[in-house]
C-alpha cells in the first residue's frame, strides 16, 4: 500500500510539474495516511475533500450503477466512524448526497481553494475556512 500511495504522490508532482491540476482520487482512512502524502506532497498545495453523502446514499448511489462497475462495500459505517475520528475537521466535509457527479465537481473547483487547504504535518491542520 504505501508503494502505491508513493506512486500515486509521485504522479500527482509530475502533473503538476507539468502544468495541470493533479486530483488524487483515493481512500485516506486516517492522519497518519494524510500527512504521508501531505510529506510526499511537500512542494505543492494540497487541498483535501471528503465527500460526505451518507452511508444510505452511497448505497443507493452503487446499486443504480451498472453490475459491472458496482463497488460493493460492507464497510461503510466502520469507515465512517474511523475517518470521523481521526479527520473530522481536517479540510473540507463536503455533503453531496443532493448533487450529481457534475454539480459536486463545479462546486469543488469553484470553492475547494477556500474551504480545503491543508498545512504540512507538524504544522497542524487547517480547515480552511
Amino acid at each position: 500500500m504505501e508503494l502505491c500511495n508513493r506512486n500515486l504522490c509521485t504522479l500527482a508532482n509530475n502533473v503538476s510539474a507539468a502544468g495541470f491540476t493533479p486530483v488524487i482520487d483515493w481512500v485516506i482512512p486516517d492522519r497518519a495516511q494524510l500527512d504521508f502524502f501531505v510529506s510526499l506532497l511537500s512542494a505543492r498545495r494540497v487541498l483535501f475533500v471528503v465527500l460526505t453523502p451518507g452511508i444510505e446514499t452511497c448505497r443507493h448511489r452503487n446499486r443504480l450503477r451498472d453490475p459491472r462497475e458496482r463497488f460493493d462495500f460492507d464497510g461503510y459505517d466502520d469507515l465512517d466512524a474511523a475517518m470521523q475520528r481521526e479527520l473530522g475537521g481536517v479540510g473540507w466535509w463536503f455533503d453531496t448526497s443532493a448533487l450529481t457527479a457534475e454539480e459536486s465537481a463545479d462546486r469543488i473547483i469553484r470553492e475547494a481553494r477556500h474551504r480545503a487547504l491543508v498545512s504540512r504535518p507538524g504544522e497542524g491542520f487547517t480547515d480552511g475556512f
